[in-house]
């Protein structure tokens, strides 16, 4: 399991040229089932992504395709967590 931050950088003024790009680029990880959870880091930050079902490597390639990145809108930090107890609700997370 991942949390991937996507904190603004350098080209933050462009993001408004790319949102909708991005905004696939997110549809495409819930569609594939690899993102769980995607949203804003506050105070206006960047974003935050809980990501499973994916190695690392493909995650890496897939978080390097998002136009944000590519752009240099924003950097990637991948931060890989070993679940070990979970509520009930987030079982599924141990397999």
């Amino acid at each position: 399991m991942f949390i991937v931050l996507l904190k603004f950088s350098g080209n933050r003024e462009r993001m408004g040229e790319f949102m909708e790009a991005h905004k696939s680029w997110l549809k495409q990880g819930l569609d594939d089932g690899v993102f769980l959870l995607a949203g804003s880091l506050q105070p206006a930050r960047g974003g935050g992504i809980l990501a499973h079902n994916i190695s690392r490597e493909d995650l890496e390639t897939f978080v390097d395709s998002d136009p944000f990145v590519t752009e240099h809108i924003v950097t990637a930090e991948i931060l890989e967590i070993s679940p070990s107890k979970t509520d009930e609700r987030l079982a599924f997370l141990l397999d």
